[in-house]
Order: structure tokens, then sequence, then C-alpha cells
């Protein structure tokens, strides 16, 4: 009797293809500035150019990857002025959202909010940066999907893609690490009060933060754009 074969669904295959290149680059994987180097690519993740390809544009459409002319793909590489001015407009999109999340949050996406919330704070007792970030990103997306305004998360959906290996490395601080986790608990509470001005200030604070830590990496030299070394 022959074993049947299931093929994986294209859709699937891409959305595969799509979220590991995506954790590559921003965990620091594939360096910032690094050409994404097709050939090699293919055999890591086991799959065939094409996917690739249509992988990495939907990366550079989200603003992870760089398309340039006759050089093919980077990594995209933010300067500090390009870090600076990305922080101030997420910061203004957080607020908003955090503002809006507060007033019109169901019992149940609050409900799992706290339940992300709980497993993120494992991830961080574990030290297992990887899936805290996991955890912290999707924490962030259901609250700025909890201000229901499809705008608003569209406009924040693009412009976090440009920050989000920059949010990733921010955490290698233990310090600093330590204070985003006080500050997610300051959002859970400001939410479970419905309280839009709790949750706005410790959002901007959030980002505030971030964008401090993020900034003195860079000009310590302690975040190494260039060579993607885990610390």
């Amino acid at each position: 009797m022959t074993a049947d074969i299931i093929a994986i669904p294209r859709a699937n295959l891409h959305e595969q293809v799509v979220n590991r290149l995506r954790q590559m680059l921003v965990e620091g994987r594939i360096a910032p500035g690094a050409k994404l180097n097709e050939r090699e690519l293919a055999e890591v993740l086991e799959v065939s150019r094409t996917p690739l390809r249509e992988a990495i544009k939907m990366l550079a459409s989200e603003g992870l990857v760089e398309l340039l002319p006759n050089r093919g793909a980077i990594a995209v590489e933010l300067t500090e002025e390009d870090v600076r001015n990305t922080f101030e407009v997420m910061a203004g999109l957080e607020s908003q959202s955090g503002q809006l999340a507060a007033e019109r949050i169901t019992d149940a996406e609050l409900a799992e909010i706290r339940a992300m919330h709980f497993e993120m704070m494992a991830a961080y007792t574990r030290r297992d940066l990887s899936n805290y970030y996991r955890l912290n990103a999707m924490i962030h997306r259901a609250i700025n999907a909890a201000a229901k305004n499809p705008v608003l998360s569209a406009t924040y959906d693009r412009v976090n893609a440009r920050l989000q290996a920059l949010r990733f490395r921010s955490n290698q601080v233990e310090e600093k690490w330590k204070s985003a986790m006080k500050e997610h608990e300051l959002m859970i509470d400001a939410l479970a009060a419905h309280d839009p001005e709790a949750m706005s200030k410790v959002l901007a604070s959030h980002l505030r933060n971030k964008l401090e830590t993020v900034l003195e990496q860079l000009r310590s030299g302690t975040l190494e754009q260039r060579s993607g070394a885990k610390r």
C-alpha cells in the first residue's frame, strides 16, 4: 500500500518562509546591511528560490528588507536619524492605540492579553529572549487590535515592521529588559481599569525607554549592526 503524500499548500509554505526569514532578520542572524544570499537561504530554509523570492518581496514591503538595483536584497540598516524619527512616530501610534484600547477592550480580549503576559513572564524567567519577544509583539498587536481602528492598525503594522530588530535587541540589556517587564504590568493594570490616560502614559514611556536604549547601543557600538553577533 502506497503512503499518501500530503503536499503543503502554497499559501502555507509562503507564510512559513516569510515567518522564518523575518525571525532571522529580527534576531540578527542576518546582520543589518548584509546581502541576502538566495542560494544559502534556500538551503537553510529548505525551500526553492521561488517561495524565497516571494518572501523577500513581502519583507521588503514591511520595511525589513531593501531591494537595490544591481545589488539584490539587503537587510535594512537604519541610521540614528532614521531610528529617532521612526520611534517618534511609533510612540504616537502606540499611545493612540493604547488610549482607544483602554476605552474599547472587551473582557475576552483582556483575558487573552493577560494569558499572553503570563507566558511572556515565564519566557523572561527562563531568559528565553526569542519567545519573550514573540509574545511581547503579540501583546502589542493585541492591544492595537483592541483599539478597533483598522486604519490605525495598518499604519501601526507598517511603521512597527521597521523597528522589530531594534526592539528585539533592546531587551539584551538586563536592566532595560527588567524595566520593560514592569511597564507591561502597568499596561495590564491600565487596560483592566479602562484608563486611557494611564495607558497612553505608560506606552509613551515604554517607547521612549526603547529609543534611549537603542541609541545608547548604537553610540557605544554594543548594537553591532554589521556583525549581527548575539550577546
